[in-house]
């Protein structure tokens, strides 16, 4: 039996239920017809956050884009996907569709581009990259998508940050800054990271981060990392302390 494509579907577009007809988008029917080769009678998987995944058939599928699903069994109940909110500063378009994707099966449950002084790649297309991280929910078969918000200034974001929420500040070369693994964690399912941008924080920004009392200067090692690989490794240390909060580990 070939591979099942698995494929989302916005939940503000359609209900995924036994016995359901759901549209297909037309770069689905891209997909499937012209890419993938199936044919009506095929069967994909379809899934959302509130829905959770399904069975379904191909109902229709037509040259022009268009064509339909028929769900038929589930597959995986609704569940939570609690997961760290990532603020970064956008870096050159490349490098931010990397920091998505990666982000998105590392199980960021959003991402918050923020400007800093030493921002060099302000605009943002956050519909392209909501697509990419659709594409990788697919591929890394999480129920949810992460939500990726415009960008915004930091010190707005800051102004604004909830303090009940810890947010681990990634700073280089930085004596006060400690190991992600060290500070204690008031609830991991809630932490949010910051990465800075290519060429740091400035030191007014810095002495603006330690005056939050909901901030945690830290350490991503001795090394120099670019701002995705930061991201990346800043994600993965914290994912593997909530599971170890949470008693997996």
């Amino acid at each position: 039996m070939r591979d099942q494509p698995r494929l989302y579907v916005d939940p503000d577009f359609a209900t995924l239920e036994a016995g359901g007809l759901v549209p297909m988008r037309e770069d689905q029917a891209h997909y499937l017809g012209a890419v993938m080769r199936r044919n009506p009678g095929d069967t994909v998987r379809l899934f959302n956050a509130r829905d959770g995944e399904w069975h379904a058939g191909i109902e229709s599928l037509h040259k022009r884009g268009r064509g339909a699903f028929t769900i038929t069994t589930p597959l995986r109940a609704p569940a939570p996907e609690p997961g760290p909110l990532l603020l970064f500063a956008p870096v050159k378009r490349d490098a931010t569709d990397l920091v998505v994707r990666m982000a998105t099966e590392l199980g960021a449950s959003g991402l918050q581009p923020v400007l800093t002084e030493r921002t060099n790649a302000a605009r943002m297309n956050t519909g392209r990259l909501r697509a990419i991280a659709i594409e990788a929910s697919e591929q890394c078969e999480r129920l949810s998508v992460p939500h990726i918000a415009e960008p915004r200034p930091l010190m707005a974001v800051l102004s604004e940050w909830p303090p009940h929420r810890l947010l681990h500040a990634a700073i280089e070369r930085l004596a006060d800054a400690e190991p992600l693994a060290e500070p204690a964690l008031r609830n991991p399912d809630d932490d949010a990271l910051l990465i800075g941008p290519e060429g740091g924080f400035t030191p007014l920004e810095l002495d603006v981060l330690r005056a939050r009392p909901f901030v945690t200067l830290i350490s991503l090692g001795s090394r120099i990392l670019r701002a995705e690989t930061a991201a990346m490794a800043g994600l993965v240390c914290l994912q593997a302390a909530r599971e170890q909060w949470a008693g997996v580990l």
